[in-house]
Formats: C-alpha cells, structure tokens, sequence
C-alpha cells in the first residue's frame, strides 16, 4: 500500500490545500493530512478547528485520513508506519526551502522521501498568511477558501467600524 503523510498548520485550509489533497489522493493509496503543531507559529485557528475545516472538505475522498501531531514529523510518520511526505511546491523560493527540508529530513531519517507536487496554476499565489491579512484588512477571500472558512476568518476579524 503506497501512503503518504501531507502535513502542515493548514491555518486556515485554502482551495490550493485541498487541491493538492485531492490530487495526491489519485497518486497515493492513503494520504494523511496531518496538521503539525509549531512552536515557532502562533496559528490563529486551534488544532481542532482545523482539523474540523479539513475534514469537512474531504470526507468525500475515501483514502484521505485527517489526523494531528505533536514533535518531529518524521517521528509521527514512524509511529504511522509512513515513509512518504507530499509537500506542494509553488514557486521556486518554495522549492529551495522545501528541498532543505527534504534533505534534512533524510539525513534525520534515511528511508524519507519527499513527493513534490507542483501547485495549480490557479493557486500558486496563495498562503494562509496573505488570506489572513487580507480578511484582517476587510478583504473578500471567497475566492480563496471555502465559504465556511470564509467566514469563519470573518469572525475571528470582524470588519473594522
């Protein structure tokens, strides 16, 4: 069985998220999205709520699996029995960035490997961080992220008086 670990904050999950969700589907048996905690971010959105937003947008794809982790990536996908990350590259500041990761993660843990999965056309402007300040900012960001998450950004910024 060929599986596959997808992992980020994902705060909050964006269309090129689940675009690169449902594409690795087709490539892996089993993909697991599996949101990381980061001591170095301070996500706006807990571990459950992203969870929740994940999940409700893929529960339609049978063998993808929503799941969290605390540590070291390659110590979760150990304990998974998985021996491949899905990582989705934008740009080529993406790519060097990503390929430092994929490396030391080899080092860290030899039997690694990374899967680079370009990004859509469409989505290879987006991150969360822009999304986020553009909401904070008043912006309209449905083009960007699912009508739910759309406006769960917009309660956690209310529009400024």
């Amino acid at each position: 069985m060929r599986k596959a670990v997808y992992p980020g904050t994902f705060d909050p999950i964006t269309y090129g998220h689940l675009d690169l969700i449902k594409r690795g589907s087709k490539i892996f048996d089993e993909l697991i999205v599996a949101l990381g905690h980061n001591p170095l971010k301070q996500p706006l959105f807990t571990i459950k709520e992203r969870e929740n937003m994940i999940s409700e947008y893929t529960r339609e794809i049978s063998n993808v699996k929503v799941d969290s982790f605390e540590g070291m990536l390659i110590d979760y996908m150990e304990k998974m029995q998985v021996s491949v990350i899905l990582r989705g590259i934008r740009t080529v500041s993406d790519f060097e960035y990503e390929f430092q990761r994929a490396l030391t993660n080899r080092v860290l843990k030899s039997d690694i490997e990374t899967v680079f999965v370009m990004t859509s056309q469409e989505y290879s402007f987006l991150n969360s961080s822009l999304i986020k300040e553009a909401v904070c900012l008043g912006g309209d960001v449905s083009a960007f992220v699912p009508s739910k998450v759309a406006k769960l950004l917009t309660q956690k910024f209310p529009p400024q008086k």
